[in-house]
């Protein structure tokens, strides 16, 4: 059996790029999940949604601070995970392409 490691910068720049992709994929899930009503009580499901709160929140409450949510009527709009999102792709090309060289 072989081990492969990555051993190339291009290899570790790849790695990275993919955690910041699955880093917007679950605020994406944790926008779908302020618009779904409370979803009845499930273990596994309620875990996965602990975990994708816990993950994401810290991250956005950065951007709430800078933008709150704007009123509208009796709702409000949340802007901070386009914003949010916006900040991670241009990170995502920054150390991508500061990694690769």
């Amino acid at each position: 059996m072989t081990l492969v490691l990555a051993v190339t910068r291009d290899d570790i720049a790849s790695y990275v790029g993919t955690l910041i992709i699955v880093y917007i994929v679950l605020i994406f899930i944790r926008i779908l999940m302020s618009w779904l009503p409370r979803i009845p009580y499930n273990r596994w499901l309620d875990m996965f949604l602990t975990f994708v709160r816990e993950v994401t929140d810290p991250f956005l409450n950065v951007f709430r601070r800078i933008l709150p949510p704007i009123r509208i009527g009796p709702g409000a709009i949340d802007l901070s995970p386009t914003i949010a999102i916006f900040v991670l792709f241009i990170i995502e090309r920054i150390v991508v392409s500061a990694i690769a060289g």
